[in-house]
């Protein structure tokens, strides 16, 4: 049996989380299933990478490690299961990706800083958004498909082997690029990585080109410089 941990952040009372966000609505509906348990750090004014550090530490019951945002709505029923399946095949997975990764990349999506699409042929996976589960579909490519990069939005880690590897995530990227770093840092430590079949529904399009973004794209640049 795949034990799985959730790991998030909220700006919300721990009340609040569980009564009026996604992700509370969603673990609350997968409580049914006894190898998903959650660790959630309410009103988190943390970057992200903080939190999700914390939880690799923490976590060693766990097999999986999900980190997904708190604005998401599990919409798979058979989520565990679906998890168990990629990370006999992948050590990182996720349900969007680029197959190639270029210099100057902004995204796992976007091939440049004018947050151009990439072609679409290197594209994998779907993910729906909309304000209420079960959204409408973005299909991006075939999946699953060994990938360079994977959407933040979820990414379900074989806790064993990132420990192993020693791979983290950097807090110099607190809510931009921590997933890009994440992956490139996991790619490099010689990890797979790769999108799966999953059901979600995000609420949030993300914040592409904000000042927030802007400046961590900088930051970005001069760590990996391409």
């Amino acid at each position: 049996m795949t034990s799985i941990m959730i790991a998030s952040a909220t700006r919300r009372t721990e009340q609040a989380f569980w009564e009026g966000s996604a992700l509370g609505a969603s673990l609350r509906r997968l409580s049914f299933d006894g190898r998903i348990r959650g660790r959630i750090a309410y009103q988190n004014q943390r970057g992200l990478p903080d939190v999700y550090n914390q939880a690799i530490e923490e976590s060693e019951g766990s097999d999986v490690l999900l980190f997904v945002h708190d604005d998401v709505w599990l919409d798979d029923c058979f989520l565990a299961d679906r998890i168990g399946d990629a990370i006999r095949r992948y050590d990182i997975v996720g349900v969007a990706g680029n197959r190639r990764r270029q210099p100057g990349q902004t995204a796992w999506a976007f091939a440049d800083a004018s947050l151009a699409w990439d072609d679409k042929a290197y594209l994998s996976g779907a993910v729906a958004h909309g304000p209420y589960p079960f959204g409408a579909v973005s299909h991006f490519g075939d999946v699953p498909a060994d990938c360079e990069l994977l959407d933040g939005v979820f990414l379900a880690a074989n806790r064993a082997r990132i420990v192993e590897k020693g791979v983290r995530f950097d807090p110099c990227f607190a809510f931009h690029f921590y997933d890009m770093d994440f992956c490139r840092s996991a790619r490099g430590a010689g990890l797979a990585l790769g999108t799966w079949p999953i059901s979600l529904t995000h609420q949030s399009g993300g914040a592409f080109g904000s000042a927030p973004w802007k400046k961590g794209y900088e930051r970005y640049m001069a760590k990996w410089g391409d």
